[in-house]
């Protein structure tokens, strides 16, 4: 029987619930695979430990022979047990964050920061108008948007469990137990622990899109259904409660999830126009089984007897038009006005999505035009019973579902398409051909490039036709456009609303985009309309030093202003992280993506063009990930013009929308920072001139030495294949994309998320911070009288670089130089190992010894304590996987053909990541 849990300490929650779940992991592990095992797991742990303090030669060559005398099948157990240890530890964490808000909100009247509460105090204290707050969310834009990119390794069977563990987790926190109650608890959680242990966590074969829909779509009945309507709930109350005089402001729905999942086809032949015809019929699907359900719920709550309430005159047409005529129901108009609404759903389901409800309609009825139709009935259901006395009913799920039916409508989710310029290019220059327009496109400059392009838009005839013959590419993209338009006519404009143009790096490559919108009828220059938003991505270092004059030069055009006046005069920018990390490196893909957004400030400022930032991050600080609190308040002024939407990529949306409370807290951080950078930062002074100087001066010198390292030192990538796991994350089953953007092996051609996952897999981080130590030391050279003083300076003060420097001190915690000396054994070649080896070691010495003495810490995560003892706690069971992987990959790449070797390799890659948490 449990203890109870201890409270002297705000974490002696936490130790004990990792205690419990250690203990009944490890009593699992030791019923189903024998006590050497178990032992075998503790002398690893004990031994890895030894290492992890001071590297010591006995220790390594401990690990070494306990690890290399392993079977194979033995080796597969014992990295399952220290996964898994991985994993339920991050359960305990996030069950504590929980725990810690809840307990905060008990204590203090006071708001926490990065809550909605928070951001109104701020904004009362500063005086804001109702009228700026109105304005603010009449044209705000929140939009998380949910992607496919291959980091999340774990199956969804996995997932489910864990949130069963979390479920009963929470229990303890919630529920005073008996003894036998908490026994009941004890007894499940080993039940879950040992389903868990006894479900395969790695998937056997490949993603497909509509698998990878599927996986996105479980997050809404796990979180988006039910916690952004009450999000909303509360930001009403929150409004009526701190800002009494504010009271019935119109909170329009400015928060949304987005997806790529099945429009995203940049680099991915298998997203066909069937692919995404299918991922917007199973949105829809997905939504109207949630409202079918709720309007079902809602019938048995609405039992209110006519002859003993009022009913507003709307409500009684809507009682006297439904299907429902039993006797027994006569007198209970609310429930016939769901009957018939209920009726209409169905119909509508049945004609968007081809469904069939699980409960019967009692009877037809017409279908809904629109969602909006569906709202309007709601809303006179809402407003019948507020005006007659009833308004607790009104304020309950009835309340919850308007607002569900106002963030969803009959899509779900806005899905954008994504594709790459180059194919765009090809395309055009074959349509083009076929007709005789321009026999060579490709050979144009591009002030004829934009000549011709503009030339096409204001013609009135098609540029393609059914009678001519296109390669399959062009085919294909027409296709997917076609569906696209299909299915704003089916689902509503809002289903398809963004094109995203990778590698866009011209005007010619926005304009190549419109032309082929104009061919299935999405542009029509004459009225003028233009169908969704065209977004081009900028994703290089050089492309971010241009994309104001690529922009500059877009507005100028007098065609594209009609089109986008038509959009209400919003342009939106997508800025790529991952690719200009890849490209540059960490200091200078920060700062470029810093002078990027004042650039696009100053141009859309002349031109009166409000500008929309769309973030592409990933879950790791090499692809942009950290905070997203801090993150977007360190956004230069006047970035956030009421408007954000970000990505969020592979193993990050399991992270933050698993489990309902996170979930929401998460986009409440969202909508929460860019209320505040909006309304209260948005006329912050710029930073000083000795600052930016400086910022430019230490990128240069970053960016040197890192592509100094990347792409000019001989032999480097066979040095990057050969020291980690990318050719066995290659052929994971984590995602439907290819790993690479060309059949080449060089790191040019390899996706970002496959360069940042190798990198954390052996522990070198390399991607979150190579550059910095060498920046810092020959800018300090040459700055002797008082050059740490200003860095000092520019850490305290300067949002942008105190966020830098943050994310920076979390990636070097995590990178652990002893374990990375070792991944560096597997190079066969001694000189390239030393060679490299030598200059990471070196530039990772610097790059700590830098952060240090900018931030005065005498250690690393000195100033984030909860961080700091997370990875501490982390390091027993992650450090062990990765002296496993190592031993494994040398047998795999000795010849062994063992198919056990290949999936313990798999295994370790995927306990690794679990351990890390933002890895990829």
């Amino acid at each position: 029987m449990d203890e109870p849990r201890p409270t002297t300490h705000k974490d002696a929650p936490l130790r004990y619930d990792i205690r419990l779940l250690g203990r009944i992991l490890g009593d699992t592990v030791r019923a189903q695979e024998g006590d050497q095992v178990f032992h075998t797991i503790e002398r690893i742990r004990q031994t890895a430990l030894r290492f992890h303090r001071d590297a010591e030669a006995t220790a390594r060559q401990a690990l070494q022979t306990i690890i290399s005398g392993l079977p194979d099948d033995e080796a597969i157990r014992i990295i399952r047990a220290f996964g898994y240890f991985s994993h339920l530890a991050n359960i305990a964490e996030d069950q504590h964050h929980i725990r810690r808000t809840r307990a905060y909100a008990m204590a203090s009247a006071a708001p926490r920061e990065g809550t909605m509460g928070y951001a109104l105090a701020r904004a009362r204290d500063a005086g804001i108008s109702r009228e700026a707050l109105q304005a603010f969310f009449s044209t705000a834009l929140c939009n998380p948007v949910l992607t496919a990119h291959p980091t999340e390794i774990r199956r969804q069977s996995s997932i489910d469990r864990e949130m069963e563990i979390a479920r009963l987790l929470d229990e303890r926190d919630r529920v005073r137990f008996t003894p036998e109650e908490l026994n009941e608890n004890r007894t499940a959680l080993r039940r879950a622990v040992l389903t868990l242990w006894q479900t395969s966590i790695l998937r056997g074969t490949r993603l497909r899109i509509l698998d990878e829909v599927a996986n996105g779509l479980a997050y809404y009945d796990h979180t988006f259904f039910h916690e952004l309507p009450r999000l909303y709930a509360d930001l009403e109350d929150q409004l009526e409660t701190i800002l009494p005089d504010w009271a019935g402001l119109d909170v329009p729905s400015f928060l949304r999830i987005g997806s790529w999942i099945g429009g995203d086809r940049d680099g991915n032949p298998f997203v066909t126009a069937d692919v995404l015809s299918q991922a917007l019929r199973l949105q829809s699907e997905r939504v109207f089984r949630f409202y079918l359900e709720q309007i079902h719920q809602l019938g048995g709550e609405l039992s209110l007897d006519g002859r003993m309430v009022r009913i507003s005159d709307a409500v009684r047409r809507l009682a006297e038009r439904s299907p429902d005529r039993s006797p027994q129901r006569q007198d209970e108009p609310y429930r016939r006005a769901l009957a018939g609404i209920y009726a209409r759903l169905a119909a509508t389901a049945r004609a968007l999505s081809g469904i069939e409800p699980s409960r019967p309609a009692i009877g037809t009825a017409p279908d809904y035009a629109s969602a909006g139709e569906f709202l309007d009935d709601l809303d006179a259901l809402a407003h019948s019973l507020t005006t007659n006395g009833s308004s607790t009913l009104a304020r309950g799920r009835l309340r919850r579902l308007r607002r569900g039916a106002g963030v969803f409508g009959f899509h779900l989710a806005p899905i954008d398409l994504r594709q790459n310029s180059d194919v765009h290019e090809r395309v055009i220059a074959e349509l083009l051909a076929v007709v005789g327009v321009s026999a060579d496109y490709r050979t144009l400059d591009e002030d004829a490039r934009v000549a011709l392009l503009l030339a096409e838009i204001r013609s009135p005839r098609p540029l393609s036709s059914p009678h001519l013959s296109y390669s399959a590419e062009t085919v294909s993209e027409l296709a997917i456009l076609r569906a696209a338009a299909e299915g704003q006519r089916r689902y509503g404009s809002l289903s398809v609303p963004h094109y995203v143009i990778s590698k866009a790096n011209a005007v010619s490559d926005i304009l190549e985009v419109a032309v082929l919108l104009k061919e299935v009828g999405l542009l029509r220059p004459h009225e003028p309309a233009l169908g969704l938003d065209i977004v081009p991505l900028f994703e290089t270092i050089g492309d971010l030093q241009h994309c104001g004059t690529v922009m500059e030069g877009l507005f100028a055009l007098l065609d594209y202003r009609r089109l986008l006046a038509a959009r209400g005069n919003v342009q939106e920018v997508m800025l790529g992280y991952s690719d200009s990390n890849k490209d540059g490196g960490y200091l200078t893909s920060t700062w470029e993506l810093y002078k990027s957004e004042r650039a696009l400030i100053d141009t859309f400022r002349r031109h009166n063009i409000r500008l929309r930032l769309f973030h592409g991050r990933g879950g790791s600080v090499g692809r942009g990930g950290g905070p997203s609190y801090q993150a977007i308040l360190a956004q230069p002024a006047g970035a956030l013009q009421g408007a954000i939407r970000v990505t969020e990529q592979g193993e990050v949306i399991a992270a933050k929308y698993s489990n309902p409370e996170v979930g929401r807290r998460n986009l409440e951080t969202l909508a929460a920072a860019t209320l505040e950078a909006t309304l209260l930062d948005a006329h912050q002074a710029d930073p000083p001139a000795e600052y930016l100087k400086a910022m430019d001066e230490l990128s240069d010198h970053a960016y040197r030495a890192y592509r100094g390292l990347v792409y000019e030192t001989d032999g480097f990538d066979r040095y990057f294949r050969e020291s980690t796991v990318i050719g066995e994350i290659a052929n994971l089953n984590i995602g439907s994309r290819p790993a690479s953007r060309t059949g080449s092996g060089r790191i040019e051609d390899l996706r970002a998320i496959p360069w940042v996952f190798s990198w954390s897999q052996c522990r070198v981080m390399l991607p979150g911070w190579y550059g910095v130590g060498t920046a810092v030391k020959n800018w300090l050279s040459a700055q002797p009288q008082g050059g740490i003083d200003m860095l000092r300076a520019m850490y305290r003060d300067w949002p942008f670089f105190t966020t830098a420097l943050s994310n920076m001190d979390m990636v070097l915690a995590k990178s652990d130089i002893a374990i990375a000396s070792r991944y560096a054994e597997l190079v066969p070649d001694p000189a390239l190992r030393d060679a490299i080896f030598t200059r990471l070691r070196a530039e990772w010495n610097d790059s700590v010894r830098a952060l240090l003495a900018i931030t005065e810490q005498e250690t690393l995560l000195e100033r984030n304590p909860l961080l700091a003892r997370s990875i501490r706690n982390r390091f027993p069971y992650i450090d062990p996987l990765h002296h496993i992987q190592i031993e494994l990959l040398q047998r795999h790449r000795a010849g062994t053909r063992d198919d056990g070797v290949v999936h313990g390799i798999h295994l370790t890659i995927n306990g690794i990541a679990a351990g890390l948490r933002n890895s990829g």
